[in-house]
């Protein structure tokens, strides 16, 4: 009996993968085994950085507020704790846009919140 291999299914899934290494540099993108290792590794640095991309957001917002905040004589942390305590629910993202581009409407949070 004749050894059966499913080289249909084999050559799409090379094919597959050769298809996401387009672009790459050199042997990364034409040649099977470096290609695989380089689009695998790709892949778990997009999955890392998908993660980290939100505490770098987090962050970023985060000394923005604090640098509105202390053109008003106000340290980020008692801005944050005087927010929750009047029940004022802007999250992080608003406040930082608002600390950036509306400065008179962020200076009238900071005056309500004192």
């Amino acid at each position: 009996m004749p050894r059966s291999v499913n080289a249909v299914a084999s050559r799409a899934r090379r094919k597959r993968i050769l298809k996401f290494a387009k672009g790459y540099w050199g042997r990364r993108s034409n040649v099977w085994t470096v290609a695989k290792n380089a689009v695998e590794k790709g892949w778990s640095y997009a999955y890392r950085d998908r993660k980290a991309k939100k505490r770098d957001f987090r962050k970023l917002w985060i000394q923005r507020i604090n640098a509105g905040t202390r053109e008003h004589g106000m340290s980020y942390s008692q801005f944050i704790g005087n927010l929750k305590k009047a029940n004022i629910e802007l999250n992080r993202k608003v406040l930082a846009d608002l600390a950036m581009n509306h400065p008179e409407a962020f200076k009238a949070i900071v005056d309500k919140v004192k």
